[in-house]
């Protein structure tokens, strides 16, 4: 069964067929050079794309390859063209040969309503589905490619997120809270309401109802060394004329289908700035940082029993500040994410996050990173350099005390 397709805008003109068979419906949006009708097919197939279950969406990205990939024959004939004649026609030619055809789908189903939400959803789903279909990877990676064009940093809008923000937002805040829970409504507006408080998001012009990735942060007039200082609901508000430190204690990626895409660094380094032009007397920036990949590094090594703290704090250094990993990156997913950007490590705090969840991935220690604004850069130019861990006096110093060499 299909349906006539008309579009009332226009006259009721009729432009074709919407084909029920998803196959159908594929070529239509390929072979359209209609702007109006490709935007009627183009929506019209990504519904049918949505309705599919696993299996069968697995089946229809193999056909999509099968049937729309690169015709090396083609790629063959303007390369050689190219290279007999190198005219910027036969460059353009060669750029287009040498992208499946399956791409531009991607790029023709973007332009429906909602679309780039849409297609996030849909690498999300893929994503789930790689490891058992490793086949269909390069759609994952080839949409990924798409995003980093379409989610440039200078595309996304920071917003201040607050207790007078919208409840659908706030909502998602909630739900997407990846590294201290949120667990109730006051919980969340001890984060939001009060004045030592803050939380910023990046958004999307084209999805403005869901953030992509929000950062939390306390504003105190002291280093903290433990995440309960934080994020406890009953607490004394730290004064403005009090606070010199801004404290990054949760940053959570909200949007899977979008893993891949580094926006973290660019929302760090904005909201610390934006928050140096409010407060005038704010001098330090860190983080209270959780250790995710602390006790499984122990358990391989088998020493996840009955460690005092010194012997605890000696093997978080030599865990933090020595890679065992082929690029000699370091161990920590936190800690590469932070040092990185430019960060240097500057404290770790012992029983700082006494969670079960902070227990059992990190033996509850927490560690500070510290950004200093005026070092970022250089920073993080020697850290891709070198991939020494940029060390405090303190970290330096407890090394010395510990007599790790």
């Amino acid at each position: 069964m299909s349906g006539t397709l008309k579009n009332n805008l226009f006259g009721g003109e009729d432009f074709g067929v919407l084909h029920k068979d998803i196959n159908k419906a594929l070529e239509s949006v390929m072979t359209s050079s209609g702007e109006v009708s490709s935007l009627v097919y183009a929506e019209h197939l990504l519904t049918l794309i949505e309705q599919l279950n696993n299996n069968d969406l697995v089946s229809f990205l193999k056909k999509l390859s099968e049937n729309y990939d690169i015709d090396p024959l083609a790629l063959s004939k303007v390369s050689k063209e190219y290279s007999a004649n190198k005219t910027q026609a036969n460059l353009e030619n060669i750029s287009k040969a040498s992208e499946p055809q399956w791409v531009e789908l991607f790029r023709r189903l973007n332009t429906t309503p909602n679309g780039t939400v849409r297609l996030v959803r849909l690498r999300e789903n893929i994503r789930s589905l790689v490891k058992n279909n490793p086949d269909i990877a390069f759609f994952n990676s080839s949409l990924l490619s798409l995003f980093k064009s379409w989610f440039n940093p200078s595309f996304l809008v920071l917003e201040k997120i607050d207790w007078s923000t919208p409840a659908n937002i706030l909502e998602k805040i909630i739900e997407y809270e990846a590294v201290h829970e949120i667990n109730s409504w006051d919980d969340l507006r001890a984060r939001l309401a009060p004045e030592d408080r803050r939380c910023f998001a990046f958004f999307h012009p084209l999805i403005p109802d869901e953030p992509l990735i929000f950062v939390e942060v306390a504003l105190c007039n002291k280093m903290p060394e433990s995440i309960n200082e934080i994020i406890k609901i009953d607490r004394e508000i730290t004064e403005y004329k009090d606070i010199n430190t801004a404290v990054f204690y949760s940053i959570s990626n909200c949007q899977d289908g979008l893993a891949g895409i580094s926006f973290g660094n660019f929302l760090i380094k904005k909201v610390a700035h934006k928050l140096k032009q409010e407060l005038d007397d704010l001098n330090k920036f860190v983080t209270l940082s959780p250790v995710p990949g602390f006790v499984k590094w122990l358990e391989k090594k088998s020493l996840q029993d009955n460690l005092d703290d010194d012997s605890l704090m000696t093997q978080a250094i030599l865990y933090l500040t020595e890679s065992e990993r082929e690029d000699n990156t370091p161990n920590d997913p936190v800690a590469k994410f932070h040092l990185g950007n430019g960060a240097i490590l500057e404290k770790i705090n012992l029983n700082a996050d006494l969670s079960t969840k902070g227990v059992a991935q990190s033996k509850g220690m927490m560690v500070n990173y510290l950004y200093n604004l005026e070092l970022l850069e250089k920073n993080h130019e020697l850290f891709f350099k070198t991939k020494n861990v940029q060390q405090s006096d303190g970290i330096k110093s407890l090394k010395k005390k510990l007599q790790i060499h």
